[in-house]
């Protein structure tokens, strides 16, 4: 991988010094290819991003491929339940070893020159070459990579940040969700026409969503924020949370998040790149479902569908709001500056079965139109913010405070990170 020059670094330093603290980014952070190659060194390329979940790769041959912008990576389970993680590249003539996004194989075979490949990366046969070839060291290349309670990530560094960070954090949390004995109920994938940070800042606000989410809005209360809540407000959000208290007790179940407005992005740091949390619904909803009522089987280890909502995250590909009967999970993709691949994934409990427990008519619309609204706010502030006219404006300190210190996080991979991509 080529590094960025050291004038070009400086000149991203300079860049990012020249934010005006409490508002937006330039417009060059979201369409500048320069900036779209930092944003891949010291992010993309040296994070933890997430591929998948365990129940996609639960049986030897199983795989998924990803395009991480410039990368194709593949994740397979190996004949000794183990996963591996390779670039998904021939190391003949470069041709993409596998070009569908999931799949069983036996072995990796080029389609071009028959290459082939055991599942553990290994070169077994070159068709064409000299017997005395050293195919020792034509394996593919190595990738590093961590399952932690159903859920898969990789890294495409060269010296991997820890993982423990994650593992530690989600971990429980997902285990009672019961993520790692899930299976997948539907996919959709998406192609928004917008850069991934553009993505993340309106995940990280509700700001916007009492004019664009009327279904979120009727689930959730960290759309209020420190402004706008009014006492009669406050007293539901603390009564929830007090029910939720006295309920979850037992469970071993706890409220990690009771102010208003969402909860509070991570400062950089170690662990600035992972939070979990725990929130409770308005009164009467059981699930993020269109009504709120339980629309399949209980997840994991729940005996009480009242257990809220569980919400992961990890930059700086994925997002997952969990209730007590499904999961949905968001992954983030770049491809190029202003473009990103999302797919977005529903899970059930693995016993649960499509027109008997469940239908996908009740499972999927709260969240199918939240993310199609999301997508359409995307991409028309990509077509905004890459304007010649356009000029970051102030955040709002109640209601853009995550979307703030999104950008410390960010500005500071970038500059500290960055100064050093591998």
């Amino acid at each position: 991988m080529t590094g960025l020059s050291h004038e070009q670094h400086q000149s991203i330093r300079q860049l990012a010094e020249a934010r005006v603290s409490g508002h937006g980014l330039g417009s060059r952070f979201y369409g500048d290819p320069l900036l779209h190659q930092a944003d891949l060194e010291s992010i993309w390329f040296r994070g933890w991003l997430f591929v998948g979940h365990s129940c996609q790769l639960q049986e030897p041959g199983d795989y998924l491929a990803l395009q991480v912008d410039t990368e194709p990576v593949i994740v397979i389970r190996g004949d000794d339940e183990q996963l591996g993680a390779f670039s998904n590249v021939c190391r003949h003539r470069g041709t993409i070893l596998c070009s569908k996004s999931a799949g069983r194989i036996g072995r990796l075979v080029c389609p071009y020159h028959q290459w082939t490949y055991d599942r553990d990366g290994s070169l077994v046969s070159c068709r064409g070459m000299d017997d005395d070839l050293d195919t020792s060291n034509l394996s593919l290349h190595r990738f590093a990579v961590e399952e932690t309670a159903g859920l898969v990530y990789v890294s495409l560094a060269e010296s991997p940040i820890p993982f423990d960070v994650a593992a530690n954090q989600i971990g429980p949390a997902a285990t009672v969700q019961g993520l790692q004995r899930a299976r997948v109920a539907a996919t959709v994938d998406y192609q928004v026409e917008a850069n991934w940070k553009i993505v993340w800042e309106n995940n990280r606000e509700c700001f916007h969503c009492n004019a664009n989410h009327p279904q979120y809005i009727l689930a959730n209360f960290d759309h209020y924020n420190s402004d706008d809540t009014s006492p009669e407000i406050q007293a539901a959000i603390d009564e929830a949370t007090r029910r939720s208290h006295q309920r979850w007790t037992d469970s071993g179940l706890a409220v990690t998040h009771t102010s208003t407005g969402m909860a509070s992005f991570p400062a950089p740091g170690p662990a600035g790149w992972v939070t979990v949390n725990r929130t409770p619904l308005v009164d009467g909803y059981l699930s993020e479902s269109m009504d709120g009522r339980q629309v399949a089987p209980l997840m994991g280890d729940y005996a009480d569908p009242d257990v809220g909502t569980l919400r992961i995250r990890t930059m700086p590909n994925f997002w997952n709001h969990s209730s007590c009967d499904h999961s949905v999970s968001t992954r983030l993709l770049p491809e190029g500056p202003n473009r990103t691949q999302i797919q977005v994934t529903w899970l059930v409990d693995a016993t649960a079965r499509e027109g008997q427990d469940y239908s996908l008519e009740e499972l999927m619309p709260f969240w199918q139109l939240t993310s199609e609204q999301d997508w359409s706010i995307c991409e028309s502030v990509q077509r905004g913010v890459t304007s010649r006219y356009y000029t970051p404006g102030p955040l709002s300190p109640a209601k853009e405070y995550n979307v703030d210190a999104l950008f410390n996080w960010y500005l500071d991979q970038l500059t500290t990170v960055g100064a050093d991509p591998k």
